[in-house]
Order: structure tokens, then C-alpha cells, then sequence
């Protein structure tokens, strides 16, 4: 087969078998001159054969650059047939060889393998196209190739020029490709593919990327070069500077600036650890540039240190009298926790004391949970006050970042402590009251979880020894007297509650809000608005409507507001020139404040069959709830639920249904009546969630109403679960649903008698004012809750 003569070309003529040489991370293009390396021994041995007969061999590249000898499945099935020009023996033994490409050839099958590799072949010469498109491309190419010499430092300016005087496309297209640096894929890739325009557009795309890293590269370069001239130029400077400073007699900056972190160091008193990382970071410190940004993060950490109180503690002596004294003046009733902080402190003042142990007493953690407006945080400044001790408060509701309790690691830039280390160097103590505020309102996310980082803090046995991520060594909080507040124990882990003394704030009483609004709010709200205590009153009656009407709360955050709205309008009152005292009663509440917002009408409500009162726990207090039941024509048995149930409500509903179905006849109910029939039962105010089983016993009884004809008593409440044998278990919540009962004018509550020992945490007065009906079954309750069966109502049945 003779070949063309092309540009640089010349005639030789192909034999249809050629001894293939295996191309380690290279390929030869045609009309090419290149130098290739050979150092394997079969591969030395074929170009010795070569060279004593017409110097033609096939060169292809190898699919991996494997360090074993290539057999035909490692080689491409397109390469180039050479001619070696040149060949120079080295020390090492092997070859340097200048070949010059001369056309593409395809291996057809193989001859033999040893001793090397021997192929059948066939030229493949490039496939042409029309004259105009293949020299626009051609001139893109030469274009492209120019700006990346330009670019490219290792590439001479003469290459361009060379380029541009190649006026064969071919030829242009394979000279580029060997000189540029392209991966060997690509370059297997623009020799295998057809015709040649496909091979400038895959060649420009390939230019057009390694130009523009290029250009990238020498972006960054020049940045980083302008930036560290300026550092170098600082440098000089300040060196500079500093020796002027000497000569002057003046003592350096940077000396007096570790001078001084080292006498506040060594005030602080830091313990041994603490100690150790101080003074490791202090000899790093001396060894910065202060241009450096790790002065200025070394800097941050050493008056974090010093700034920490590791020993100052601010608690006086214990006086039990006064403590009392100041509780009563800021909180009214909620005797259970102040006894709770009185034994603390008792404990506390005979261990100082007597010397009892020597090991320090770790201080309890405290969890208050009740509804909002109860009084849970200032309970806590209360108590830091009583204890003669700062008081620091963190809010956790909302807060998902593990790093806000442990802190952020120094290695990021603006790194620090953990709040709970920043509230300890803002009180300047290590024995501050920490109040943890809504616990139960901390969150989670891909950041980590706050909640497990507590699990350390608030552990006694452990928070002794608590690391904060940027500080990096122990800080003792033992002395800490953490208290939590959470509206309710549910969102709170299992081993975080595990931790704490859990103790429960109910609601107020309507006599216990009235005495809180004498002896506080009032007072408050007066100061609040500029007014004299002659100057604005109310009647306890007054205090009273306010609060039944106007109110229904668990708290007395809303009262505030009422009372406070009152005071606005005896200030202006007073500012507009009428300076006469008020004294508000009943009758001036509604000039005030306007139309009451809410009513008892519990008694309108169960005038009729089939309606039921019962009583429910919520996380703002108990609440009263109606339940609805009626039945309509549907040609079959069937139970509709409505109200936004959840599912444990829901089976409650189908258990209590279900009793009242199947016991008909002892009920005194003609079963008859459920015969084609469909019951409705509603739980009001659809648009608010409602689960639980403690509505088993008033479904129960609104179904029964219904069936029997006889309404409920409008005076009587209840809660309980119901089973389906009628018996009647226990629910929790009793507290805020008896406090919910007497907001809403009840004067009777059926509570299952395994809650009797429940009663007990109502007040007094409260239980005078009730009467409670302990309960085992269904039969039970009906008897006390539905109104006296009439002549009438048996026949209606």
C-alpha cells in the first residue's frame, strides 16, 4: 500500500503486517515527529528488528497505563504507523527513539504475541469535507491555540506563529493536539473519530477548557502574589518599626499585649489544665506576627481564659428567715416550691456549717413545668435573689445548634463559647442561678441536637468536669444551680427529664389570681403607668368579673394586660386634666374594658339529650370541652367522628360507643333504636387538635343521653377512660381540669376513683367549693350525670 505524500510527508509504502509497540500514556499522531521512551525488553527487541529491516512499526496507545507487559486487550484498535528516524541507546538500558508519524491504520487481527506483538493492519485514512466550514474551523482552532500560548508560560511564543503558517487543516489539527496537554483519552478520541471537522470541534473544545483554567490559574496566581506582596511589604514595615522602637527605648507592642494577658492569667487562678493550655498558647502568641489573623484568634482564647470566674463565687451566708421572706414577696402561694428551695438552703447552711464531708456539695437541677403566666422565670430570679446569687437566663426555645451549648471549635474564624460559658463571664461567678428557659421547646437539625449536649450539663455527676468545645479544658459547673421551665414534660428526652427534679406549677384559682393582682400586679402596673396608689382601685368583685369574664387563662399573664388596659385610661384620664380617684367596681368594669369575652354557658349547652361536659389537659392549663351526639336514618349501623380527633380519641369514641351498643338493655334502652342508624359525635371547636383517652367516659354518657332521652346535668363535669366492659380508669391532669371545672362554673366533677388521691393537690378552698363523685364503671356515671328518667322519656325510648 503506497500512502499520498501529504505536508511533511513522504512516500513509503505499508506492509499489511506490522510489529506493534504498546504507548504508555501517549499517542502519535500523523504527520507528527516525536520522541518516545522505551525501556521494556520485548518492546527493545522489536525495535531492534525494526531498525535492520524498513524502520516501520504500528504505534498504539494502551487502554491503562499498567506497569505489565500490554497483550491485545489492552490496546486501542486505532493508532498510527511510524517510522523511526532516530535511536540512541542510554546507560540504563533503554531506548530514545524519534519517530514520525506517518498515517492512521487500524488493527484488523493479530499475528502473534511473542516475542512481542505482530498485527494485520489497514490504513484508515481521514475522511474530508467541504472547504469552506473545514478552514473556518481551522482558523477557530489557530485562534484559540494563540490565547493559550499566551496563557501558558511553558509553551514557546514560536509555537503560535508555527500554527498559523500550517494551511492544511490536518496538519494544524495534529500538531495542536500533540503539543497541547490533553488527557491520552481525549486524544485517542480526536484520532479515532471521522471526518475532520468533528475532530476541530472536539480539538476547540478541549483548547477552549484548557484556556480557560489557564486563565483561571493565572487569576489566582496574581491575587495570591498581590496579597503576599502586601504581607511582605507589612512586614518590612513593622520590622522596621520595631527598631525604632528600640532605639527609642520604647518597649514593643506586642510584648506589653502578652505581658498583660499573662498578668491576667495569673489572677485568674485558673486550675492545673487550664493552667498548661494558657501557657502553651501564650509561647505560640510570642511567636505571631499580630498581621497574622492567628494572633488575633490566640488573642480571643487567652482573655476568654482570664476572663472566667474558675474560682469567684458570690453566694453570702445562708439566712433561711430572709430567703422565705423575699420569696413570699414576689411570689404568691406555690408553696410547694418554695419549700422545695428553703430545704436546699438548709442543707446547704448545716454542710457549711458543721464541716459535713469534704467533698462539695453539688447543686440539685431544677425543672419547673406548668401553663405560661404561672410564674416559672421569675420564679427564678426569685430565687437567685433569695440565694444572694446572680441570676443568668437562656432561652432555648428555638435553638438548633448543638455548638450554642458546647460552643464552636477555634479552627473556624469568629469561633466561640458556648452560651452556657457565656452567661458564667457575664455574671462573673461560678455559682450563678442558670435558668434554662423552655426546655421543652429546643430543636433538632443536621447541626446536632442541643438536647443530648444538655445531657452533660445538666448531669451532677458529670458537669463537674464540662469541656467546651472552645476552650478545649474543664470547667466545673457543680456550683451551678440550673433550673428548667418547659410548658410540658412530652418534647422533652426521656434522659434529659431523667436528670432533673421535675416539680409541677398548676393554675391559679379565681381567688388566687384575685390576691396576686392585689398584692402584685396592681402594684406593678401602677408604677408601669405613672400612677399613684390613691389615684386608681379595684374591688375584689371588680377583680373578680375581670377575671371569669374577661380572662381564661391558666396564668395571669392576661389579667396583667386587663388591668394594665384599665390603667392606660385613668392615665389619660388624669393627663387630659380629670384628677379625681377611680375606684373601678362591677358596674365601671364594662366602661373600661367593654363587653365580657367569655361566658359560662355550660348549662345552655346541655339543656338538650345527647350533649355531655367533659374536662381536658393542655399545655396552657385545662380546659373545659362539650361533646355532641346525635343519630340520623342511614339504612345501617355506622359511627361518624368529627372535631380534628386524633387516633387515640378516636378509639376511645369507638369504646365508648361500642359499651353503650352492647348494653343497651341494662342501660334501660331499647336496642332498637341504634337499628338503621348512624351516629354523629362532635367534639366543638374543630379547628384545634384533641387526643387522648380521657374522654372515653363523657362520649360514653353524650351517647347514652342521647339514646335514653335524659340531658345532662348542666352543673356536672367529668373525665376518665372508658373500656369496654365499662370500666372506668384513671387519667392524669387532674389538677388543671378541676382548676378548668370551676373557671367554667361546674359545682360537680365525676373523677374515676383511682384519681381520688389527686384531689389532694387542689386547693382547699377549691374542694370546699366542689364536689367530687369517685367512680368504677359506667353505671356509675350515668347515675350521677344524667338528669331523672320521666314517664315520657321511657315511652320516647
Amino acid at each position: 500500500m503506497a500512502i499520498q505524500p501529504g505536508p511533511g510527508s513522504t512516500d513509503v509504502s505499508v506492509p499489511d503486517a506490522l510489529p506493534v509497540l504498546p504507548l504508555r500514556d501517549a499517542v502519535v499522531f500523523p504527520l507528527t515527529v516525536v520522541p518516545l521512551a522505551v525501556d521494556e525488553p520485548r518492546s527493545i527487541r522489536l525495535i531492534d528488528d525494526v531498525m535492520r529491516g524498513n524502520r516501520l512499526l504500528a504505534l498504539v496507545a494502551r487502554r491503562e497505563a499498567k506497569p505489565e507487559p500490554a497483550g491485545p486487550d489492552d490496546l486501542y484498535r486505532m493508532g498510527t504507523v511510524g517510522m523511526i528516524h532516530q535511536l540512541a541507546r542510554v546507560p540504563d538500558g533503554s531506548v530514545r527513539l524519534v519517530v514520525q508519524g506517518l498515517e492512521r491504520i487500524r488493527l484488523v487481527d493479530w499475528i502473534s504475541q511473542e516475542p512481542y506483538l505482530v498485527a494485520r493492519v489497514q490504513t484508515a485514512r481521514d475522511e474530508t469535507v467541504e472547504a469552506t466550514e473545514l478552514d473556518a474551523l481551522r482558523r477557530a482552532v489557530v485562534d484559540v491555540f494563540r490565547r493559550l500560548v499566551e496563557a501558558s508560560p511553558e509553551l514557546p511564543d514560536e509555537m503560535a506563529a508555527a500554527a498559523a503558517n500550517l494551511g492544511d487543516a490536518r496538519q494544524l489539527l495534529y500538531f495542536v493536539a500533540t503539543v497541547v496537554p490533553l488527557a491520552t483519552a481525549m486524544r485517542q478520541e480526536l484520532l479515532e473519530l471521522d471526518p475532520l471537522t468533528a475532530k476541530l470541534r472536539r480539538l476547540l473544545d478541549g483548547l477552549q477548557r484548557e484556556l480557560a483554567v489557564r486563565e483561571l490559574g493565572r487569576k489566582i496566581t496574581t491575587d495570591t502574589e498581590e496579597r503576599l506582596s502586601k504581607k511582605q511589604r507589612e512586614y518590612y514595615l513593622r520590622e522596621q518599626l520595631r527598631s525604632i522602637q528600640r532605639e527609642l527605648g520604647e518597649e514593643e507592642a506586642g510584648s506589653t499585649e502578652v505581658a498583660e494577658l499573662r498578668r491576667r492569667i495569673d489572677e485568674a487562678n485558673l486550675p492545673e489544665e487550664a493552667r498548661r493550655e494558657a501557657e502553651r498558647e501564650l509561647a505560640r502568641l510570642g511567636g505571631i506576627s499580630p498581621a497574622s489573623p492567628e494572633h488575633g484568634m490566640v488573642v480571643s482564647y487567652l482573655e476568654w481564659l482570664a476572663s472566667l470566674p474558675w474560682h469567684k463565687e458570690s453566694g453570702g451566708a445562708i439566712d433561711i428567715q430572709r430567703a422565705r421572706q423575699v420569696l413570699d414577696e414576689d411570689h404568691f402561694d406555690l408553696d410547694k416550691i418554695k419549700d422545695r428551695i428553703l430545704e436546699y438552703l438548709a442543707v446547704k447552711k448545716l454542710r457549711e456549717e458543721r464541716g459535713a464531708g469534704r467533698e462539695q456539695p453539688r447543686e440539685p437541677i431544677l425543672c419547673f413545668v406548668g401553663p405560661p403566666g404561672v410564674g416559672k422565670t421569675s420564679l427564678g430570679q426569685s430565687i437567685a435573689r433569695a440565694l444572694g446569687r446572680k441570676f443568668v437566663r437562656m432561652s432555648l426555645g428555638g435553638v438548633r445548634d448543638e455548638a450554642e451549648i458546647r460552643g464552636h471549635r477555634r479552627t473556624y474564624i469568629g469561633a466561640l463559647p458556648g452560651r452556657i460559658i457565656q452567661g458564667l463571664r457575664r455574671a462573673e461567678t461560678r455559682d450563678p442561678v442558670f435558668m434554662l428557659d423552655e426546655l421543652d421547646k429546643i430543636g433538632a437539625d443536621w447541626r446536632g441536637d442541643p438536647s443530648s449536649a444538655l445531657l452533660e450539663v445538666l448531669d451532677p455527676a458529670q458537669n463537674h468536669t464540662f469541656v467546651d468545645n472552645y476552650l478545649g479544658v474543664p470547667f466545673d459547673l457543680s456550683q451551678v444551680l440550673f433550673i428548667a421551665t418547659a410548658n410540658t414534660l412530652d418534647t422533652i428526652p426521656a434522659a434529659l427529664r431523667d436528670r432533673m427534679e421535675v416539680l409541677m406549677l398548676s393554675g391559679y384559682t379565681d381567688e388566687e389570681k384575685i390576691g396576686i393582682a392585689t398584692q402584685y400586679l396592681i402594684p406593678k402596673q401602677l408604677t408601669a403607668h405613672g400612677l399613684k396608689t390613691d389615684e386608681l382601685s379595684f374591688d375584689p368583685d371588680a377583680l373578680r368579673v375581670i377575671v371569669r369574664g374577661y380572662t381564661r387563662e391558666a396564668g395571669v399573664r392576661s389579667l396583667e394586660r386587663e388591668i394594665a388596659a384599665v390603667a392606660r385610661k385613668v392615665a389619660r384620664r388624669i393627663a387630659e386634666g380629670r384628677r379625681d380617684p377611680v375606684r373601678v367596681t362591677v358596674d365601671a368594669v364594662v366602661e373600661y374594658l367593654g363587653r365580657p369575652r367569655f361566658f359560662d354557658d355550660v348549662a345552655e349547652r346541655t339543656t338538650r339529650p345527647g350533649v355531655a361536659t367533659g374536662l381536658a389537659w393542655t399545655p396552657t392549663g385545662g380546659d373545659v370541652l362539650f361533646v355532641e351526639a346525635t343519630m340520623m336514618p342511614s339504612g345501617e349501623e355506622r359511627l361518624l367522628l368529627t372535631g380534628m380527633l386524633g387516633d387515640v380519641m378516636r378509639e376511645s369514641a369507638q369504646a365508648a360507643v361500642s359499651y353503650v351498643w352492647s348494653n343497651a338493655a341494662s342501660l334501660d334502652i331499647d336496642p332498637a333504636i341504634f337499628e338503621g342508624k348512624t351516629i354523629h359525635v362532635h367534639v366543638p371547636a374543630g379547628a384545634i387538635p384533641k387526643d387522648g383517652p380521657s374522654a372515653g367516659v363523657t362520649i360514653m354518657t353524650a351517647v347514652a343521653s342521647l339514646a335514653t332521652r335524659r340531658p345532662v346535668r348542666s352543673d356536672v363535669a367529668m373525665t376518665g377512660e372508658i373500656t369496654l366492659r365499662g370500666k372506668v380508669l384513671p387519667v392524669g391532669g387532674i389538677k388543671e381540669k378541676v382548676l378548668a371545672a370551676h373557671r367554667a362554673g361546674i359545682r360537680a366533677v365525676i373523677l374515676p376513683a383511682r384519681n381520688a388521691r389527686d384531689v389532694e393537690d387542689v386547693p382547699e378552698d377549691l374542694r370546699r367549693q366542689l364536689r367530687f363523685v369517685f367512680v368504677d364503671d359506667a353505671d356509675e356515671v350515668l347515675r350521677h350525670a344524667l338528669t331523672p328518667a320521666t314517664a315520657d322519656v321511657h315511652r320516647a325510648a
